[in-house]
């Protein structure tokens, strides 16, 4: 007898033998049973998980002897006519090269006949999607009321190619694909009767290189047997098909984690001179990144995972290593390359970029950390370049906010500053604040002197800047102002911050940031006064007040949380 490829000789016989489909086998059996039997029926799936086998198999239960039955012998001659392609009853037809509508039109002409020697005539049309629009309306009449002794069984790759008005008309049964531990064990089945002796790891690699399709593996294994004879280790596997160790991708997504930048590269150059298949590394990677998260987040539960036992301690291992987010970022960058690398030109340099930017992710800072440290920055004003980014900042003492006008005079018998003293005072502040500060300095513009009088300075923000009294109104704003007003011999003022009006008359300038900005800055806030001219050309303040600017700590530790740089100042 001539020889038999393993995906033939093992085919499945029986609804009991297939093998990863017992939501489609079960519901025939029980359909066949309670004698419910549709006129049509359509298989979807991906390749080689068992559309044609489950229509043959279907078929023969249908029309054994004394059928229909969900159970019949496997030397039954009515099955083994249909098993050896030899009954008159059962057609299969391809679809694929019978599209037409002619032969659908011959095909209309035959269902009437009833079948020759079987209780239903059958038609298996494979790859059904490949029928054209005319063929489908041709045979849409016919499918809809075909004679009672006339069943369609389709299969097909692409169900979402196939006309709606033929979806319909057929009971759908999606195939999924096969779990790699259920073909691992077929494999294993095979291995035994066909006296092979073969590794676990070498079954594993097999399953996983099959994607889920059973007919797949099976032609690996009988590739496998041909080329390695009766003994079969995992590096046989790797080698043949361009797979990747299952430890070389544990190693390697070890290193993103690690951020090891280098051991990845070296890692990945290893594997391209090896000729390995990269695009299966990157499916592998992710896949592997894929299993942390679910291991995460289901809190180790190893039933919704499809790992060896010895991947079970590296994910153990991995898991802990970073957080569910940083995982999460990490397969983003993965899936994203896994769509761009067909049309990447060198896969090789391509996968480097993803390797160093899935690195980059897995340190990342989420926007909403991002927007959290951004408000305490805020609310601590200007720290220390060695002030820490996440300390919370102490409780700023409630100051009470009421409106004031601008010419309210201070109260009976303080010693009240006069206004000329009023305006060289508050002008030098602003300059020694902006010296130290100029984020600070960027909030005070907007402000203008009330009153110094009983040992406090008074200063108002007009209503339509009253949300700068909360980003000022902190211990380190205070304890700045404090310190100059004593450097400018005014020790011991405490500092208020009302909402108070804008007289009229009352201009104020911010002062450029940028090279670009305007000339000549406008006049500091004060009442009723005017702050003097700049010395110096405005462009060069402009240049000065830039630098300031951005040495600020604040706007410094801003930068790295951002990894940004400034591009351009404004007021």
């Amino acid at each position: 007898m001539s020889y038999q490829v393993i995906a033939r000789k093992y085919r499945p016989q029986r609804f009991a033998d297939v093998v990863g489909q017992e939501h489609v086998t079960q519901t025939l059996v029980n359909a066949i049973d309670a004698g419910r039997i549709a006129h049509a029926y359509i298989f979807c799936g991906p390749r080689g998980t068992g559309k044609t086998t489950i229509a043959r198999i279907f078929a023969k239960c249908l029309n054994c002897t004394e059928g229909p039955k969900s159970d019949f012998p496997l030397d039954d001659p009515k099955a083994m006519e249909i098993a050896e392609g030899r009954s008159i009853d059962v057609l299969e037809i391809d679809g694929a090269s019978n599209n037409g509508v002619e032969q659908v039109r011959e095909l209309r002409e035959t269902v009437k006949y009833a079948p020759a020697s079987s209780k239903f005539k059958i038609y298996i049309i494979d790859e059904v999607h490949m029928l054209s629009t005319a063929a489908f309306n041709a045979l849409l009449k016919t499918l809809e009321e075909p004679p009672e002794h006339v069943k369609f069984l389709f299969a097909t790759t692409d169900p979402e190619k196939v006309l709606a008005t033929i979806l319909s008309r057929c009971q759908r049964f999606d195939l999924r694909r096969i779990p790699a531990s259920l073909i691992t064990k077929h494999l294993a089945f095979i291995a035994e009767q066909e006296k092979v002796k073969i590794d676990a790891e070498a079954l594993h690699a097999i399953a996983r290189g099959a994607d889920g399709g059973l007919r797949d593996a099976e032609s690996a294994l009988d590739q496998l047997i041909s080329f390695c004879g009766k003994k079969i280790v995992e590096t046989d596997v790797l080698s043949m098909f361009g797979l990747t160790a299952r430890s070389q991708v544990l190693g390697l997504a070890l290193a993103i984690l690690k951020g090891e930048a280098e051991t990845a590269l070296r890692e990945l150059n290893e594997l391209a001179r090896h000729g390995k298949d990269l695009g299966r590394l990157l499916s592998d990677l992710l896949n592997h990144f894929r299993n942390l998260v679910i291991y995460q987040v289901s809190g180790g539960d190893l039933k919704l995972l499809e790992v060896s036992e010895n991947e079970v301690v590296s994910l153990k291992e991995q898991a802990a290593l970073a957080p569910t987010d940083a995982m999460t970022r990490v397969m983003e960058v993965l899936t994203d390359a896994e769509g761009r690398l067909r049309d990447a030109a060198s896969k090789k340099i391509f996968l480097e970029v993803v390797l160093l930017r899935a690195i980059q992710a897995r340190d990342a800072v989420s926007i909403d950390t991002l927007l959290t440290r951004l408000q305490q920055l805020r609310a601590e004003g200007a720290p220390s370049a060695s002030a820490p980014v996440a300390a919370a900042p102490p409780a700023a003492a409630p100051v009470k906010t009421e409106p004031v006008r601008a010419s309210a005079a201070p109260a009976p018998g303080a010693q009240a500053a006069s206004e000329g003293d009023l305006t060289a005072l508050w002008s030098g502040l602003i300059d020694s604040v902006g010296r130290a500060s100029p984020f600070t300095k960027t909030y005070l513009i907007e402000a203008h002197p009330i009153s110094m009088a009983n040992g406090v300075l008074t200063i108002g923000f007009d209503p339509a800047s009253a949300d700068h009294i909360d980003l000022v109104n902190n211990p380190k704003t205070h304890t700045l102002l404090q310190t100059k007003l004593s450097e400018l011999g005014h020790g011991g003022v405490q500092v208020k911050f009302i909402k108070a009006e804008r007289p009229e008359g009352w201009s104020s300038t911010v002062p450029a940031l940028a090279p670009a900005a305007a000339a000549a800055p406008a006049p500091v806030s004060a009442p009723s006064i005017r702050a003097a001219s700049p010395s110096e050309p405005a462009r060069e303040l402009a240049a000065s007040r830039f630098e300031e600017f951005k040495n600020d700590p604040l706007i410094q530790k801003a930068l790295e949380i951002f990894r940004g740089q400034i591009v351009e100042v404004r007021a």
